[in-house]
């Protein structure tokens, strides 16, 4: 597959078609959430009753009021024992294996543009076969990168911003990750303000679910999949 820039859409078009593919499949939104939470929280609590890490925290928080200087230390020194970082090791764990869960959206929205029926199991497709290694590889650089990166904050984002499409150019077209973040960042020079506009609007609407009304944050919490898959579209055009 080949990938060329077509003439530059409207920001108020890649949000409309983002809204669209999220409003097309809330029953798809929920499935992952409820999913996503579901594996994450038993992960979570499995691993706090091991350890007590939330035990430890309520006891660290109680030097707040002792000012930062204090907190500080004792934050540090919970944070260097040996079972926080087993229990750390254990949700970067559960994060990795559960990535591929969001590659199923673009299975869906792509669906949805050729008029196919939508199964449940298209929901599962980063987890067929080889697939599963390929997103799971992705994701394990992608985020020890960002760990260093987001000490910065500012190259954490930098980092968010010039890997956005790799995902779904490594999904539809089968590039390798350095070459899809080459393309990434060619685009991002030439898109740089549409997509930053839709990410800061994707954040807000993810955001908002759960501070307004918090089971509303299972149906926006995988908001983001729809944005991207709309700046994908408009900014990648495919040909065999």
């Amino acid at each position: 597959m080949q990938n060329k820039y077509p003439q530059k859409p409207g920001i108020d078009f890649i949000l409309k078609q983002a809204f669209f593919y999220w409003n097309k499949t809330l029953i798809f939104q929920l499935m992952f959430s409820v999913l996503y939470f579901g594996i994450f929280l038993t992960v979570f609590f499995f691993f706090d009753s091991k350890y007590g890490i939330l035990e430890q925290y309520i006891e660290t928080a109680k030097y707040a009021k002792d000012g930062v200087q204090v907190y500080s230390e004792h934050l540090a020194k919970m944070l260097s024992q040996p079972e926080f970082q087993r229990f750390s090791w254990g949700m970067i764990g559960v994060a990795i294996f559960l990535y591929p869960l969001n590659l199923g959206f673009y299975q869906i929205y792509r669906k949805l543009d050729l008029k196919e029926k939508l199964e449940i199991g298209d929901l599962l497709v980063g987890y067929n076969g080889f697939n599963f290694l390929k997103y799971v590889g992705y994701y394990i650089f992608w985020f020890f990168v960002f760990s260093y990166a987001f000490q910065t904050i500012i190259l954490g984002i930098v980092w968010v911003f010039i890997t956005i499409f790799v995902a779904p150019l490594m999904f539809f077209t089968d590039k390798r990750i350095f070459e899809a973040i080459s393309l990434n960042f060619k685009a991002l020079k030439m898109y740089f303000i549409e997509i930053l506009v839709c990410a800061i609007v994707a954040f807000i609407f993810k955001c908002l679910g759960f501070m307004l009304f918090f089971v509303g944050g299972l149906f926006t919490f995988p908001f983001w999949n729809a944005m991207i898959y709309s700046l994908y579209k408009t900014v990648f055009s495919e040909k065999s």
